[in-house]
């Protein structure tokens, strides 16, 4: 499973939407209607599965914001 899958599937489980819906250039706000406390359980969610730290959710707009930080902090580890 890549790592855009694993947040997928908690993007999906958390915003209960379908997979379809979740792809790299979605927007949370705007397209899945993710408010700040649906994008805080996320990156915790996104947190405990790749054990790694968010440090702020500024500038994660999008899935793919999201995917390319969590790749980079694996990448340093």
């Amino acid at each position: 499973m890549t790592t855009f899958e694993q947040i997928q599937e908690i993007i999906v489980d958390q915003l209960d939407k379908e997979q379809e819906e979740v792809q790299r250039d979605t927007n949370f706000r705007e397209e899945l209607e993710a408010d700040s406390l649906d994008l805080f359980q996320i990156i915790n969610d996104i947190e405990d599965e790749f054990d790694i730290k968010i440090e702020s959710e500024e500038g994660l707009n999008t899935v793919g914001d999201i995917v390319d930080l969590v790749e980079k902090q694996l990448a340093e580890k």
